[in-house]
């Protein structure tokens, strides 16, 4: 099992919903498992904040959602534009939905290399700064 905030293995930390009976099958759920109280601290104040409720998306998933947009247009004019989705086959629902989930994935993975890069940059830099070769720990 994965992490459900940085995606490390996780190692035995996870979270339930206490608004839910003990006996409640929703009560505890796999996908909120963590790798550390740093990571379990993160989701816990978010489902505080959120009261497990969805929140707004970011700048990057509406990035990444209108990045979605044109692959979905060709798609669905390859299929015929006049038909309505009521009327599309098992095969070109799970097609339609290959390519947006595909799209969407590309946009956010493109957008959180550039932020690493970036962030690499950065430390890299605060490392030259600081006179070191090779880092020795974090470097502030």
């Amino acid at each position: 099992m994965r992490c459900a905030i940085c995606y490390r293995k996780a190692k035995g930390y996870g979270w339930f919903n206490p608004r839910l009976k003990p006996s409640d099958p929703n009560r505890y759920s796999d996908k909120w498992v963590f790798c550390s109280r740093r990571c379990q601290d993160a989701f816990c104040l978010l489902m505080t904040k959120t009261e497990a409720r969805m929140i707004d998306p970011s700048d990057m998933e509406l990035a990444a959602m209108r990045a979605c947009l044109s692959p979905l247009g060709e798609y669905v004019g390859s299929i015929g534009m006049e038909r309505p989705l009521a009327d599309y086959t098992r095969e070109e629902v799970l097609a339609l939905i290959d390519v947006v989930v595909t799209a969407y994935q590309d946009q956010m993975i493109e957008e959180h290399e550039i932020m690493a890069a970036k962030d690499r940059a950065f430390l890299e830099e605060r490392l030259a700064r600081q006179g070191q070769t090779s880092p020795k720990g974090v470097p502030f």
